[in-house]
């Protein structure tokens, strides 16, 4: 078959969902790093909604994470990352839902963002934006906690699917907030469930090959000016205002 391209930022949640489930595939693929074009016609052009991850596989491109990993699964079926009782696939599909309206949103978009990407930009973090997000993130980690009550490795039980693929990256970057280390070790079933995901050599083997792209946390200059060109939106004082409220 063809080979694959992603493409995105290696800071992207959603960019690395679709790598980590490539590396337990064990599917080859090339990244290209979209930081210097978004929002310029050559991204526009492959995503018209202005965002990050695309996979391009020959003359197919698709575009969304949900719908992009549905086709890896299809198309590369082994190791299956999918159950296959119809109710435990509703469950993953839960997860996935929740991670999408829940967990990054507030793990990610709101307290990662003012704690670890404004500040690199020299911009002070907006505290009514944390404080408003922080009992949301409680919420969804009792959740996690409750779920995980089953005593096995993953979040449906012995078999490891999508659905722990999509909440380890939001949980990986929100761990690197002062909140998180504070939050974290209320939660010994997630503390555990972190530590055996994060111990599994596609885990380990993802990560490797992101820090030869970038590190996680630092930036250069270039993708400092094109991260803050993307959320210089996000940084009007009304805006800010309103996430505290979302």
């Amino acid at each position: 078959m063809s080979d694959l391209i992603v493409y995105g930022f290696p800071r992207s949640t959603f960019v690395n969902i679709v790598r980590l489930v490539l590396t337990h595939k064990e599917v080859p693929y090339t990244f290209h790093d979209l930081e210097p074009e978004m929002g310029k016609p050559s991204h526009l052009a492959l995503h018209p909604f202005n965002r990050v991850p695309i996979l391009r596989h020959g003359d197919f491109t698709v575009y969304e994470t949900s719908a992009i990993v549905s086709y890896l699964e299809e198309s590369f079926p082994t190791p299956a990352l999918q159950p296959k009782s119809v109710r435990d696939r509703a469950r993953m599909n839960q997860w996935i839902s929740a991670v999408n309206s829940y967990y990054y949103p507030y793990m990610i978009y709101h307290v990662s963002h003012e704690r670890n990407v404004f500040p690199e930009l020299g911009i002070p973090s907006d505290e009514d934006v944390v404080a408003h997000a922080l009992p949301k993130i409680e919420v969804g980690l009792k959740v996690v906690e409750r779920e995980l009550a089953h005593g096995k490795d993953y979040l449906l039980g012995s078999e490891l699917t999508l659905a722990d693929f999509y909440m380890l990256p939001s949980t990986y970057s929100f761990s690197f907030a002062p909140e998180a280390k504070a939050m974290y070790p209320k939660y010994p079933g997630f503390s555990r469930w972190r530590e055996k995901m994060e111990g599994l050599p596609t885990v380990s083997g993802h990560r490797e090959v992101a820090s030869n792209v970038r590190s996680v946390i630092g930036f250069t200059r270039r993708s400092k000016k094109s991260l803050f060109d993307r959320l210089v939106g996000a940084l009007a004082p009304s805006q800010r205002e309103a996430r505290a409220r979302e």
